[in-house]
């Protein structure tokens, strides 16, 4: 699958970025020093690096060029624990098996909710966590690839999903919803129900520097898990 000229830019200048290689107030290449290196149409390189800026994460200074934006206090918010950290909070072990981790194409619903066009790349991935050896959570993510360009390197069975974006896509906002579903074929033969025996589905969108970063699609076994919280 073909992904866009200007996502592949905003892609190798995010990961010069996060890497430490640019830092606040670095000057990044100009813009016809980035078409000259990627082959493609200055306004092509325009509208990666005015999405970048859109974002908070780069600043333009007409005159003198364009430079890393300095961190956002927005980001410390709002929090999301790991799974793995709360299993462990009460006692347990917690591993994981990957399912899936690849790159899929946006459908019409999930490019809307996420902001972008239908058909755009996304990374997906389905990670199956255990405590103590018992399945409690079948998680489904897509996550947007400018907001973590490593995500498909990583190894999920190490460091859960969550761990991972929290270090990359620190969060600005979260959406979310609670439901009792019946799960699909899949999801239940994952999670070992019976048939006929509900989930609790928490489905969340996370926000990060000022765009929405992913979708999460989280199962849990109704009669294992519990969710809660406070504010």
């Amino acid at each position: 699958m073909q992904v866009p000229a200007y996502q592949r830019i905003k892609t190798w200048l995010l990961t010069h970025i996060e890497a430490g290689e640019w830092r606040e107030g670095d000057r990044i290449p100009s813009e016809p020093e980035l078409a000259r290196r990627f082959k493609v149409a200055r306004m092509t390189v325009n509208r990666a690096v005015r999405e970048l800026a859109a974002a908070h994460l780069l600043v333009r200074t007409p005159g003198s060029g364009t430079f890393v934006a300095p961190p956002r206090h927005e980001a410390t918010l709002v929090e999301i624990r790991s799974i793995a950290d709360e299993i462990r909070q009460h006692g347990g072990v917690h591993s994981a098996v990957v399912h899936q981790l690849t790159e899929v194409a946006a459908e019409k619903a999930l490019a809307a909710e996420l902001g972008i066009s239908e058909g755009e790349p996304l990374f997906h991935s389905v990670v199956l966590h255990h405590a103590n050896g018992v399945p409690v959570q079948l998680e489904e993510r897509w996550v947007v690839p400018a907001a973590a360009p490593g995500y498909l390197e990583q190894d999920f069975t190490q460091l859960t999903p969550s761990e991972y974006l929290m270090r990359v896509a620190p969060l600005a906002r979260v959406d979310y919803r609670i439901e009792a579903r019946l799960p699909a074929d899949a999801t239940r033969e994952a999670l070992k129900l019976a048939g006929g025996e509900p989930c609790l589905l928490l489905h969340r969108r996370t926000f990060s520097r000022g765009l929405a970063a992913g979708v999460a699609d989280l199962w849990y076994p109704g009669h294992r898990y519990r969710l809660t919280g406070h504010l």
